[in-house]
């Protein structure tokens, strides 16, 4: 047994709830209904199985998830008043907390017919994470994490956000080391077996600078471009790794249904 099975088994409980969420999600968001009521159904879900939503009250949040639309990049924060419309793309980002580990997912959610530049994009966000993924072992370094993303994205003609990242997390929201997703090979911290932490790669159709609101959360793409992120918690093992919030419907990118 390794001497951190105990902490990859309590976060395999906290991703699972985490993931079973956002596909409880996937046949409830559709045209018509607001930002807030995705919140209160993501809300209620975990409160019901057992954990307790992350994001309400950490830093005076006052929602139980993130809601990221369009040109938001990140911790778009849920409303009444924003309806979901056709040609929508919404980023949910879902954190568990169950036994005092977390699990920490998000995905994006096409609404009707979205324009084919916003599918690449979405396309292409999905996989530069699922490809720095699947490099993870125990001896690379951090910055071929950031590597594999940036050229992967940047040979498509779009941006790595730069002023959000990765990080660690286990019995704390967020913990070192920062996982930057944009990098050189062979830099920075090198990879243990027992690390765990996101990769939550955020993508802008045109540059990468950012914008915040005056709510103090809600960050924008400062030229108003589209948007897009995918997020997972992930394990090292001794030869690998291990995803914690996989879909059990094997739901990874729109459509989803």
């Amino acid at each position: 047994m390794s001497n951190y099975s105990e902490k990859f088994e309590k976060m395999r409980v906290a991703g699972k709830l985490a993931a079973q969420t956002l596909d409880m999600l996937t046949e409830n968001i559709k045209e018509g209904i607001s930002t807030a009521h995705i919140d209160k159904l993501g809300y209620e879900f975990i409160r019901d199985n057992g954990g307790y939503s992350a994001p309400l009250y950490y830093r005076g949040f006052k929602k139980s998830l993130c809601t990221s639309l369009n040109h938001v990049i990140c911790h778009g924060v849920p409303s009444e008043d924003r309806i979901l419309e056709e040609g929508d793309a919404v980023n949910v980002d879902v954190t568990a907390i169950v036994d005092e580990h977390y699990g920490d997912t998000s995905r994006m959610f096409c609404i009707g017919k979205t324009p084919v530049k916003l599918n690449n994009l979405i396309d292409a966000t999905h996989e530069s994470m699922m490809r720095a993924i699947k490099i993870l072992k125990p001896g690379i370094k951090l910055g071929d994490i950031g590597y594999e993303i940036q050229s992967y994205i940047e040979e498509r003609g779009f941006s790595v956000v730069r002023d959000f990242c990765g990080h660690g997390i286990s019995t704390t929201f967020h913990e070192p080391p920062n996982i930057l997703h944009y990098g050189s090979k062979n830099t920075g911290m090198e990879i243990k077996p027992g690390m765990t932490f996101t990769i939550e790669p955020m993508i802008n159709a045109g540059k990468y600078g950012v914008k915040m609101l005056n709510d103090g959360w809600t960050a924008v793409t400062k030229d108003k471009s589209l948007s897009a992120q995918f997020e997972h918690t992930i394990g090292i093992t001794e030869n690998g790794y291990e995803i914690f919030t996989e879909s059990a419907k094997g739901y990874s990118k729109p459509p989803y249904l």
